[in-house]
């Protein structure tokens, strides 16, 4: 995978559009290149685009959206309104574009972030959804976010922390290098399934523990069983004595039932006989009366009927004949109340056509007076109308308001004369004409103003560029003698730390002796001379710690000349590029004044450019006249208004007496408030009396002629049912109609009497039947008492309840013995299922669980560990030769170790490592989790963050040899991000970022 280009706008400090092409010169002259600037000017912003492009996320913050940016501020630059990231990448599938952006909407609201993906070889986007792009990306690059930051984005800070750490800490931070945490997870997630698993078997081994020492001794149980057996034989005689007893007391029950079943039906044989005769007495006569009716008991009951109706219809006759008087005195009384009501004299068949010619004479005169209401209204609206401008009150007295008008007619004539008196320099015969020229007047100063304004800015900006011109002059002409001094004292302190090193060298080579002269013995040959006398062998040479101190000393100074000199001639570069600019810029200044200046003479005829202005009492000057010349247009057209409202108001004055003139005219008629309900109802009432009236009339004669109708039925039917009546015993019909009983009252009482004679043969054939039965239970019953049979029972009872009792104790306790046996093997047989489920886990557990998940993690970091080293070693061969990284023996302290190859691979902790040997082993350590975590996948880009500040410029050169080796060698991409000044020297190729003043940051690609 390799990165072709880079393209961006407003990301985070980077304001505007950039972009870097990969494939373009410098990048293709040199691959190795620096991204250099000052802190926070946005070279990890590089980084962040590459990663938002293709993952939707950043390492500072992890995954984007709408609510991040709006929360963090972070992404989108400060107060602009859209951004995008965009990379163009080559894989093994081809070359895509992957863009990321975001936008406002034009209400200035955030919208939702975008992402694409498009194969640049046919020019298609491909059809994703958003969410889909970054997994998109991982199968196309064959990395995820988290290795593709591991492989391209090397920084040495983690592994600089990882060489010195201690065991434990080596394996976290390892893991979180390494991303490799998972490992972790699965010994604990092995513990956790063991102890789960393991836990139910444990429970159960505590039950079958509780179910053994509850069971029977097999003593006991048999003990038991044989007790159960004996106490069960006892049982079965004892019940049948129960039973008989029972029996015996149950015939002695009976009998004394049926004894008084036999009393009962027989005392209610007596009661029946006696009610039957009661009801003989009472109601015998009255009953047998009324069946010597029933052949005449239709005509009977038509008499009755007929007798009543004719009487009713007499009083109905009565009060018809007193309503008909009423009705005649209601209508006398409406005619006087329509007469009152008109105001005429009317008669009985005037009254219709009276009260419709009142009705239409009120109604004309109501009419009026609303059409002269209507008028007042328009009139009023339209007052209201003209009069909206004005600040005027409208009441219902147009006198009052002709007053008020006319006083404010008076003020408004005063303010014109006024204004007339401020605007004495106008012709206020054309207002729109003068109102236009005086606006015209008022912008021309304006943008003169403003024009004037911003020449001087410019001539401001001049100047100061002319400042910063001449204190850069001064610095360029004094930095190459500067220069030229630090190089010779470079020179003179290389020398010095030469002869010291060189010094060195030769006490070391003496020093190499000293094991050998202190195994020397006086009067044994020299190995190496076959001298006898050794004179130094007991007086040895002491260190030279005076040597060791100047070494570093000049090792210091060295490095500080080296700083100082590198910051001189960055100083001359960047002043000499600077005067380069500015020599540009004052150009670019000198025309646009020069432009501006002609501009100015060209659009404002009215001024001088170098004429000396007073421009804001110029533009209050104008301001206020254009505020008078409107305030009086306002105040003649507020004049006009109150003109228009006079004819308006005297209009109204006019309506107002004549309705005044209506209304008394109208009061004198009719003081009601509807003319015409009011005639209807007068109207209505009158002829609902008149219904009324010949109403009562027809309904008097139908009832009169059904009066006569019953009376001669009656006369009809009395000469033949008397005769009947005498026949049977019966003087007169009333007294027969008294005799005669209702066909309900006649069928209870026949029921009733019925009912008695069926009762009293019920009870006479019950009391013979249950007599009969209570012999033959006499002859079956036995000469004992009930208290002793029941004595008797209560005992046996009480004997059976016992041996019953403890038969059901026995037999529970070996029920429960037996149930407890089939619950402990099934509970064994449960645990040993179990147990060859839990086999695997019990297994795992042992090879790689526990509750931290340190076994499983330490084993897993400890390959991983390995691999990293190995990797780590083939890169340091191409930095250096002579150190290789190991792991730590048993009785070596717990950080890595490194080996010197150059000191016969003398094993020393990197702890004691310089600074510029820690970072060498660190990027090899980098450069192999790159190898580590691309695994299959080629990568061709890389990132190398900080870290180069601690290197001596021999350690320098070498690792940006081997950078540029690397990078020869494998076509990769490398940029380094650092500080370092000779570092920038040395790699021509840059992408330098630099801050203004405004808190944003520009690139530029230079090489």
């Amino acid at each position: 995978m390799k990165i072709l280009k880079i393209e961006f706008q407003n990301i985070n400090s980077l304001r505007g559009e950039h972009q870097i092409d990969f494939t373009c010169s410098p990048f293709t002259e040199s691959s190795l290149f620096a991204i250099t600037g000052p802190t926070g000017s946005g070279k990890s912003t590089l980084l962040d685009v590459i990663s938002l492009a293709l993952f939707n996320q950043v390492p500072r913050l992890g995954k984007i959206s709408r609510s991040e940016i709006l929360n963090k501020g972070a992404i989108l630059t400060r107060n602009q309104k859209e951004a995008y990231a965009k990379v163009t990448y080559e894989c093994k599938h081809g070359i895509f574009s992957s863009q990321w952006s975001i936008s406002t909407n034009r209400n200035e609201k955030l919208r939702e972030y975008e992402m694409e993906i498009s194969s640049l070889e046919d020019a298609s986007i491909l059809d994703l959804k958003k969410s889909d792009v970054p997994g998109k990306n991982e199968d196309l690059i064959g990395l995820n976010y988290n290795q593709f930051i591991k492989s391209v984005v090397l920084a040495q800070g983690d592994f600089a922390q990882f060489l010195r750490a201690k065991k434990d800490e080596r394996g976290e931070l390892l893991e979180k290098i390494t991303g490799t945490g998972i490992y972790r997870k699965l010994g604990i997630k092995a513990f956790e399934k063991f102890r789960a698993s393991n836990a139910d078997i444990k429970e159960q081994l505590l039950n079958i523990k509780r179910i053994e020492e509850e069971l029977l001794s097999p003593e006991n149980q048999e003990n038991f069983i044989k007790d159960f057996q004996e106490k069960n034989s006892f049982c079965e005689p004892l019940v049948k004595e129960v039973k008989l007893k029972e029996e015996q007391l149950k015939l002695k029950n009976e009998i004394l039932s049926q004894t008084s079943a036999v009393d009962k039906t027989q005392l209610q044989l007596n009661q029946a006989s006696q009610t039957l005769k009661s009801f003989d007495t009472l109601k015998g006569l009255q009953l047998s009366q009324h069946e010597k009716l029933i052949s005449v008991s239709e005509d009977l009951r038509n008499w009755k009927t007929w007798s009543t109706e004719t009487s009713s219809l007499d009083k109905e006759l009565e009060l018809l004949q007193k309503k008909k008087e009423k009705n005649i005195e209601d209508l006398s009384t409406q005619l006087t109340n329509i007469q009152n009501f008109t105001k005429k004299t009317l008669s009985s068949t005037e009254v219709a056509s009276g009260l419709e010619q009142f009705s239409t004479q009120i109604g004309a005169i109501l009419e009026e007076r609303t059409k002269k209401g209507s008028e007042w209204k328009n009139l009023q609206q339209l007052l209201r109308v003209e009069l909206k401008e004005v600040e005027f009150v409208i009441s219902d007295k147009p006198e009052e308001d002709l007053q008020k008008l006319n006083r404010l007619k008076q003020s408004s004539t005063q303010i014109i004369e006024d204004l007339k008196s401020k605007l004495k320099d106008f012709q206020l015969i054309d207002l729109i004409k003068e109102r236009a020229t005086l606006r015209k007047s008022l912008e021309e100063t304006r943008e003169a103003k403003n024009f004037k304004l911003e020449l001087q800015q410019y001539l401001s900006s001049h100047a100061d560029k002319l400042k910063e011109k001449a204190k850069l002059h001064s610095i360029a002409k004094d930095l190459p003698n500067k220069i030229a001094l630090l190089n010779n004292q470079f020179l003179a302190e290389t020398k010095n730390l030469q002869i010291l090193e060189l010094q060195k060298d030769n006490l070391l080579m003496r020093a190499q002796l000293e094991d050998y002269r202190n195994k020397l013995i006086d009067n044994d040959p020299c190995p190496l001379c076959g001298a006898q006398h050794h004179p130094y062998a007991k007086h040895l040479p002491k260190d030279n710690d005076q040597l060791q101190k100047q070494i570093d000393e000049a090792k210091s100074s060295l490095m500080a000349f080296t700083k100082e000199l590198a910051t001189s001639n960055s100083e001359l570069n960047l002043a000499t590029s600077r005067l380069k600019v500015l020599d540009a810029e004052i150009h670019e200044l000198e025309e646009k004044i020069e432009s501006k200046k002609e501009l100015f003479t060209a659009t404002f005829s009215n001024y001088k450019i170098d004429e000396k202005v007073d421009w804001n009492t110029k533009i209050t000057f104008f301001e206020e006249q254009l505020e008078y010349l409107e305030a009086y247009e306002k105040e003649l057209i507020n004049f006009q208004k109150i003109e228009s409202g006079f004819p308006i108001l005297k209009a109204m004055q006019e309506i107002l007496n004549e309705g005044n003139k209506l209304k008394q005219q109208l009061s004198k008629l009719y003081t009601g408030t509807n003319i015409h309900a009011d005639c209807r109802e007068l109207e209505n009432k009158w002829i609902q009396l008149n219904q009324q009236k010949e109403h009562l009339t027809e309904v008097f004669k139908v009832t009169e002629a059904k009066r006569l109708d019953f009376k001669a039925k009656l006369e009809e039917l009395k000469p033949h049912l008397l005769k009947e009546l005498l026949e049977k015993g019966f003087s007169s019909i009333p007294e027969a109609i008294a005799a005669l009983l209702s066909d309900r009252i006649f069928n209870d009482l026949r029921t009733e009497r019925d009912s008695l004679r069926t009762e009293i043969a019920s009870a006479t054939t019950t009391l013979k039947v249950i007599s009969t039965q209570l012999e033959q239970l006499k002859n079956r019953d036995v000469a004992a008492t009930s208290e002793l049979l029941q004595q008797e029972l209560n005992e046996k009872q009480q004997q059976l309840s016992l041996i019953q009792e403890e038969c059901k104790e026995l037999d529970r306790v070996l029920k429960n013995h037996e149930d407890s046996l089939l619950k402990l093997q099934s509970i064994k047989l449960n645990i040993a299922e179990k147990e060859k489920k839990t086999k695997r886990w019990t297994l795992l557990n042992e090879l790689i669980g526990d509750a931290t998940g340190k076994k499983f993690n330490d084993f897993a970091q400890d390959l991983t560990l390995s691999q990293l080293l190995h990797l780590a070693n083939i890169r340091l061969k191409d930095l250096t030769d002579r150190y290789l990284i190991d792991k730590p023996a048993a009785n070596e302290d717990d950080g890595l170790v490194s080996i010197d190859q150059h000191m016969g691979g003398q094993r020393r902790s990197v702890k004691t490592l310089s600074g510029g040997e820690t970072f060498i082993l660190s990027l090899s350590l980098a450069l192999a989790l790159s190898d580590l975590a691309s695994k299959n996948v080629e990568i061709n880009s890389l990132f190398i963050d900080e870290g180069f500040g601690t290197l001596d410029p021999e350690t320098l050169d070498q690792t940006l040899d081997t950078l540029e080796r690397l990078q020869a060698e494998s076509s990769k991409t490398i940029g380094i991000i650092s500080h370092v000044d000779s570092l920038k020297e040395r790699i021509a190729t840059q992408i330098k970022l630099t801050r203004n003043g405004q808190g944003y940051s520009s690139l530029e690609v230079v090489g």
